[in-house]
């Protein structure tokens, strides 16, 4: 006679967490049969006898393993001819679905103090690791989970590791990355020529050389990293001069939050950030009279992490000081991801390299993020983030099978699968090539490794941009459509997906702040840069921005901050030339008259509204730009930075007037006040009136459109500084305001939004 199986399938991030057997000891403990397998949907459970199901699944909700991550989970009733024996963990089956990839996971404790104990044979061991930490998304080739099917393959375990891995009592019960000196990968420090220098004492051979003043190449789980000590400034100088790079901020890499401490002011969030599972860079103050000014650029935040690998914790605790850790490669290039590969393009620049044996199935770097007073905002999302998934809000439960590309700058694709957004990792500038072949190398990977082929392709809608470029190839090649976005809908469309607005929402005010981006071919001027939409999914409507100034010089104007701060006198100020500063002294010995006749003549001087080239113009102004930018952003993180200086005061209002933005009473009080207030003063107050400029337009509009939500986008929001300023004002006012935080805010947030609004549109068509 048939008999009742409960049968309860788990979805979301339930692989590789040791998810099967927390299962299986509840099953033990609850005298229940059946049995659990890992497949391409994530985790199904039979159980006998089917009555004590409910209690199963009420128990194991309070008792999952620290990493899951569970979507959704159902049950049901399925026939049973034959009672089964005890409870067993099955064979993953192969069959393609919709399960998500745990990203790689920092060291746990208990791998930690294994390291470190010398009497436990993972002592000193560089990849020891667990269900509860180690790498993930960086070794997996293909699904199911399963070691054959990841980088580990090649290493068959010893009879004590596969123990372990048969062992449902042992944390390291089907953890697929498990090792140990006798059976996994190793280590050494090779010359920059390939000839091995040392194989046993490898790691404090190389930190004696990080001491000593050397460069070393480190080859991590999803990349290599250059590094020096961090407190050679030159090392430093010697490191930038190899990388190309003469004034970007350098990521340090301190042993523990005690030697932080030591040379920055974390918070207690900023802590917490850094010792959590994903253990990101963080920016964190810093003592900027401990650091060699070399590092910081004349910024007053450092890049700060902790060693996320078990090779690190082992090289940290050698060095006994901070390392400079950034991405092994030169300037504008992708990181170096083989051994051979690091030989041939670190060798000529490095002393040393820490080399090893296990493959990197796939590049992540180091993921970036800031605390906010709204908590943690990821500046860049990549290891321990990617390839995570984001639930959408209602309407969204059938969207798959579409991919997007996103833009040119701080690339990260983005495929929607079951109602979900997979946020791809960060690949970087696609003008590349090398990294732009990453990108279609990532896209196709996204589609096949979660089994969800595209039928639909999203891009930007810039015709010259490389990723549109490819998405168009890419479409001709799947004969599927395609779909452009324009650049700040997309920016605006994403930070409603990530708080889950429902498709078929009403439209909201949006704002959004950035460099630029191109404005679609009915705007009266051709780049955007501080809009306000009228929006949802499907629509965007300019309603309001920054009023448009011109870039003379064009695209050198985005990289030459003199020009804009001429171009905004000109605009706002036109007696500026009687104004006595330095800054006012340096233009004029600039080529004051030929730009003039560009801007009058709208030759090579398009109109932008843009928020990033205002920031720039005013950096130049209080004497912080450089007279070239040699990275983005580098004249606005300097005026922020400088804001912070300031004493605290009370901030006299603008008393913006009601209507269209105009920006003529910030100019003539920043220039009134130049001659008597000091810079760090004037970058505060500058900081202050445009948050209550932008603020005051946008409960006007809020009012006039009826809109009680204000949705907040683009790189501009990585300033800590004037979005604390915008937030005060609005919440003060009653105003809903949605900001970004688990996905950039800028451009490596595009994908997510251009993938919603593609198939919202799709939707509306189908």
């Amino acid at each position: 006679m048939s008999q009742h199986i409960a049968e309860i399938r788990i979805r979301g991030s339930v692989q590789g967490v040791g998810f099967r057997p927390c299962v299986w000891q509840l099953a033990k403990e609850m005298a229940l049969c059946g049995e659990v397998r890992n497949d391409g949907e994530g985790l199904m459970i039979r159980l006998y006898p089917a009555r004590a199901a409910a209690e199963f699944r009420c128990r194991l909700e309070s008792r999952l393993p620290p990493r899951a991550e569970v979507d959704s989970v159902s049950m049901r009733l399925g026939a049973c001819d034959e009672v089964p024996d005890g409870f067993r963990i099955l064979a993953s089956a192969p069959d393609p679905g919709h399960t998500r990839i745990i990203p790689d996971l920092a060291t746990c404790p208990d791998c930690l103090t294994e390291l470190l104990d010398r009497d436990n044979r993972h002592y000193r061991y560089p990849f020891t690791s667990c269900t509860r930490c180690g790498p993930r998304f960086s070794i997996i080739e293909r699904l199911p989970y399963d070691r054959e099917r990841t980088a580990m393959a090649p290493f068959p375990l010893c009879r004590r590791c596969a123990q372990d891995f048969h062992n449902p009592r042992d944390r390291r019960f089907h953890a697929q990355a498990i090792a140990c000196p006798a059976c996994g990968p190793r280590v050494w420090l090779a010359a920059p020529d390939g000839r091995m220098l040392e194989q046993d004492d490898a790691i404090d051979a190389a930190a004696q050389r990080l001491q000593s003043g050397e460069l070393l190449a480190i080859k991590a789980s999803g990349g290599f990293h250059l590094a020096c000590d961090a407190l050679d400034a030159n090392a430093i100088a010697r490191l930038r001069r190899f990388k190309g790079r003469a004034d970007k901020p350098l990521a340090v890499m301190l042993p523990d939050v005690t030697r932080l401490r030591e040379r920055c002011d974390p918070t207690t969030p900023e802590t917490e950030l850094l010792s959590s599972p994903a253990a990101p860079i963080v920016l964190v103050r810093a003592h900027t009279d401990r650091w060699p000014p070399n590092l910081l650029d004349g910024l007053d935040h450092v890049g700060a992490m902790l060693p996320a690998t078990p090779l690190q914790h082992l090289l940290l605790t050698a060095v006994g000081r901070p390392l400079v850790m950034t991405s092994g490669n030169r300037e504008g290039s992708p990181p170096c991801l083989d051994n051979d590969e690091a030989l041939s393009e670190l060798g000529p620049g490095v002393d040393a390299l820490l080399l090893h044996d296990r493959v990197i199935v796939r590049r992540l770097d180091d993921s970036l993020a800031q605390v906010t007073s709204g908590g943690p905002q990821l500046l860049r999302r990549a290891r321990g983030y990617a390839p995570g998934a984001l639930a959408l809000g209602e309407g969204f439960a059938r969207a798959d099978g579409l991919l997007a590309l996103g833009g040119d700058l701080k690339n990260a694709p983005c495929l929607l699968q079951g109602g979900q957004a997979i946020l791809g990792t960060h690949l970087g500038d696609v003008a590349n090539p090398r990294i732009l072949q990453q990108l279609a190398d990532s896209s196709a990977e996204l589609g096949n490794l979660f089994a969800s082929p595209p039928h639909l392709i999203a891009c930007d809608a810039h015709p010259g941009y490389h990723s549109r470029a490819l998405a168009t190839q890419l479409a001709e090649q799947l004969q599927v459509p395609l779909i452009e976005v324009q650049h700040h809908h997309a920016h605006l469309a994403a930070c409603l997906a990530e708080h889950r607005y429902p498709l078929e929402g009403s439209p909201v005010l949006g704002l959004v702040l950035d460099g630029s981006g191109l404005a679609p071919a009915d705007s009266p001027h051709p780049l955007w840069g501080g809009e306000f939409l009228l929006a949802d999914y499907r629509h965007c409507k300019w309603i309001d921005g920054l009023p448009a100034v011109a870039m003379p010089g064009g695209e050198r104007a985005a990289r030459e901050p003199w020009r804009n701060l001429l171009a905004q006198l000109e605009r706002w100020a036109p007696d500026w030339e009687q104004r006595r500063s330095p800054a006012i002294e340096a233009l004029h010995r600039r080529p004051v008259d030929s730009l003039r006749a560009l801007i009058r003549e709208s030759f090579n001087a398009p109109l932008a509204s843009s928020c990033g080239r205002l920031f720039d113009a005013v950096a130049a102004l209080l004497g912080v730009a450089p007279a070239c930018n040699s990275y983005e952003g580098q004249a606005a993180m300097r005026l922020e930075a400088l804001a912070r200086q300031a004493s605290p005061q009370p901030v006299p209002s603008l008393l913006p007037s009601p209507g269209p933005l105009q920006l003529d009473g910030l100019w003539r009080r920043l220039l009134g006040e130049l001659e008597h207030r000091s810079a760090s003063t004037l970058a505060f107050r500058f900081h202050h009136w445009l948050a209550e400029l932008l603020a005051a337009r946008a409960l006007d509009l809020a009012r006039q459109y009826r809109c009680n939500t204000l949705v907040l986008g683009g790189g501009c929001l990585h300033n800590r500084l004037l979005r604390m300023e915008m937030e005060r004002h609005l919440r003060a006012a009653g105003m809903r305001v949605l900001i970004p935080a688990r996905v950039p805010a800028g451009d490596g947030g595009l994908a997510l939004g251009q993938a919603v609004v593609g198939w919202a549109r799709e939707k509306a068509h189908a």
